[in-house]
């Protein structure tokens, strides 16, 4: 039987506490044995969750992989750019040492990523806070395009819904996918998310800062999404030659312009999809794309999903 350790810190959130703990506690071998046998630890014996207080089952002494702790969870926090204390950030790093599997859910990533353990590689969080993560955590390639990252001992997922595919994820790795599949029925849940393991993005435009002097044409861009605009096209709005509209643009926005333009489509189709009953050939034409193939294709790369996969979740 493995053995869960679930670090509750201060401001936990409570659907992600909640998560592994129904999760790994329902689970089921082929002869009815239970797989894992669940603790919740914390640095003290009360926890503040919000709208509740949490009274923890062990210290951070049960992270510990000699007291048979092999998996350690860190749910999502609602302070996720508070300190680590040294007692917790000590304890996180003695079973890091000792080979515990440590997974983070949500804003979990945040305390995770503070040890360092997760420098020089890949990790994600949930998209809204994918920015804050790679800005205070630099040594760490944030991916905000995806449900989890298994870098094999340290897993890190995005949102509450992601933090039940990485434990489905995690339990298939255990057990085999027999297990895994009877856990996500009781879940609720498939086993595997269609969806490229994506996380439902909106993209929203390239920041320019106020008094641009390209205010006017993102403006003017936004108004004609629907036309077959070239760089060239752009330039002329602006009154500016296309080199010099590809290096202002770029300084100003921090991406070039067909690239803004795209994401401007991409959102525009994610409005419609969610708000009309068009066709998605009508939409394509709508937002620009000069076929559908093409716009189910750039719609994919952007959201994970292809658009009637979205509309179908988000309608």
């Amino acid at each position: 039987m493995h053995t869960i350790a679930v670090l509750a810190l201060d401001q936990v959130i409570p659907f992600d506490l909640s998560t592994p703990i129904e999760v790994f506690s329902r689970t089921r071998l082929p002869d009815g044995r239970p797989g894992y046998q669940v603790r919740v630890c914390a640095e003290r014996p009360e926890v503040d969750a919000g709208t509740f207080t949490l009274r923890a089952h062990r210290g951070l002494d049960g992270l510990d992989g000699l007291d048979g702790a092999d998996t350690v969870i860190v749910p999502g926090t609602a302070a996720p750019t508070a300190p680590l204390t040294p007692a917790v950030r000590d304890a996180l790093l003695a079973a890091a040492a000792d080979g515990t599997r440590i997974a983070s859910i949500c804003t979990g990533t945040f305390p995770l990523a503070a040890t360092g353990l997760l420098d020089g590689l890949r990790a994600t969080t949930h998209w809204i806070a994918a920015d804050l993560l790679a800005a205070l955590h630099p040594k760490v390639t944030v991916d905000p395009d995806v449900l989890y990252v298994d870098n094999g001992q340290f897993l890190t997922s995005a949102g509450a819904a992601a933090g039940l595919d990485l434990c489905l994820h995690m339990i298939r790795g255990d057990y085999g996918s027999a297990v895994a599949a009877d856990a996500a029925r009781l879940s609720v849940m498939p086993l595997e998310r269609e969806g490229g393991q994506a996380q439902f993005i909106v993209h929203d435009h390239a920041p320019t800062p106020q008094g641009s002097s390209f205010e006017p044409l993102l403006t003017w861009l936004q108004e004609n999404l629907g036309r077959n605009l070239t760089l060239a096209d752009m330039a002329a709005h602006a009154g500016v030659s296309t080199r010099t509209l590809m290096r202002r643009f770029r300084e100003q926005t921090g991406t070039t312009p067909l690239q803004w333009l795209h994401r401007a489509r991409i959102r525009q189709a994610q409005h419609l999809l969610e708000t009309t009953r068009h066709p998605v050939e009508r939409i394509a034409g709508q937002v620009g794309f000069g076929s559908p193939t093409a716009f189910r294709d750039r719609f994919k790369r952007m959201t994970g999903v292809s658009p009637q996969t979205y509309r179908r979740t988000f309608s």
